[in-house]
């Protein structure tokens, strides 16, 4: 992805920022100019909690050029509170494996490094097991 593609998406890969749509209340992301659910023009700014859970997931082992240096890696589809549903990578699994039903939380995290545009690190939103509260802080 080119530096100022992932520049003019940085809401979304940073604050998980979609749309609401005034007319039908459907919570969408990406964002759109029109809503899927009822047509209207969907213009509201929407930041969404960041937390879901999986539904499906799959274990890349053969990485497409840029994040060959990350495989295996594994990459979920993820149902937000919200609704919407999206794509990301899993991360801070430790020797854990993800299940259909696992609760997870949006974190920043490096998705690769640009060498063509002179190194420049591009991060964005990843997915991690929802972290417990310890026992002692409650």
């Amino acid at each position: 992805m080119e530096v100022a593609r992932h520049w003019r998406l940085r809401r979304q890969r940073y604050r998980l920022e979609g749309e609401v749509c005034p007319q039908c209340g459907a919570k969408l992301f990406p964002p759109r100019d029109v809503c899927p659910v009822c047509q209207a023009e969907a213009k509201t700014t929407y930041t969404f909690s960041g937390r879901g859970e999986v539904v499906s997931f799959t274990v890349v082992t053969q990485a497409p050029e840029g994040y060959t240096e990350q495989a295996p890696y594994v990459i979920a589809l993820i149902r937000l509170e919200e609704g919407p549903m999206l794509t990301a990578q899993l991360t801070d699994l430790g020797d854990e494996m993800p299940y259909p039903g696992m609760p997870v939380e949006m974190v920043t995290r490096r998705l690769r490094t640009d060498r063509e545009a002179r190194g420049i690190i591009l991060y964005g939103y990843k997915f991690r097991p929802v972290l417990q509260p310890s026992p002692a802080s409650s």
